[in-house]
């Protein structure tokens, strides 16, 4: 499953984001996007996934193996997102976070998959937990099985490590790229941080895309 944009420009009719920029991400690549605050990184992501606000326009082209995605809503896409705060819903239990991301379907393999995840997870007996009163890692750790619960294509990562201390920064990073690699999911990583590149060879910098 390669992930690959074709952008022509992004911005509003006043002012362009990013311009003739290529991009191709292999099934278990991490490609990393770089640039000063306010070259489009975030914009890309969310143009990519389908979120981009009232106003901002894409000129380009999103395919997923191929197949052309950017004119599909955002629910048929198939990407999956994880922002830097983890957007756990207050309301529900870490089980029933990670049950919202799983088709309908009869209770039980629902809850299979959702006890084999918080097992994958080092979570195990927290099910029925309120998320509130886990640790940045552990919330951390949900949401990314949330996201991989409803088997995304691709993954984009809007600087997710970002408030997380350095130790804990260390773990989770490793964590979701392991993961992402193993089930060969292609992701777009946006960071300003050096330390969060998975391959050196594979940095873009925006600011040259402005």
């Amino acid at each position: 499953m390669t992930l690959t944009v074709h952008l022509e420009r992004l911005g509003t009719p006043e002012r362009s984001f990013l311009q003739s920029l290529h991009l191709s991400v292999k099934p278990g690549e991490i490609l990393t996007l770089m640039g000063p605050s306010g070259c489009g990184k975030s914009s890309l992501l969310a143009a990519i996934a389908g979120t981009l606000g009232e106003g901002i326009r894409f000129d380009g082209s999103v395919h997923l193996d191929g197949e052309p995605i950017d004119q599909l809503p955002t629910h048929r896409r198939g990407v999956g997102l994880l922002f830097q705060d983890d957007l756990l819903f207050a309301h529900m239990s870490v089980a029933e976070n990670l049950l919202f991301a799983l088709p309908a379907g009869p209770r039980a393999p629902r809850d299979a998959a959702v006890q084999a995840a918080l097992a994958e997870a080092g979570l195990q007996g927290l099910g029925e937990r309120d998320p509130a009163t886990l640790s940045g890692g552990q919330r951390a750790r949900v949401a990314l099985m949330r996201a991989l619960l409803a088997r995304p294509r691709a993954l984009l990562l809007d600087e997710p490590f970002s408030r997380l201390d350095a130790a804990l920064r260390e773990q989770v990073r490793g964590f979701v790229f392991e993961h992402a690699r193993q089930r060969a999911i292609p992701v777009l990583l946006v960071t300003h941080e050096r330390d969060d590149i998975a391959d050196p060879a594979r940095v873009i910098d925006l600011g040259q895309h402005a």
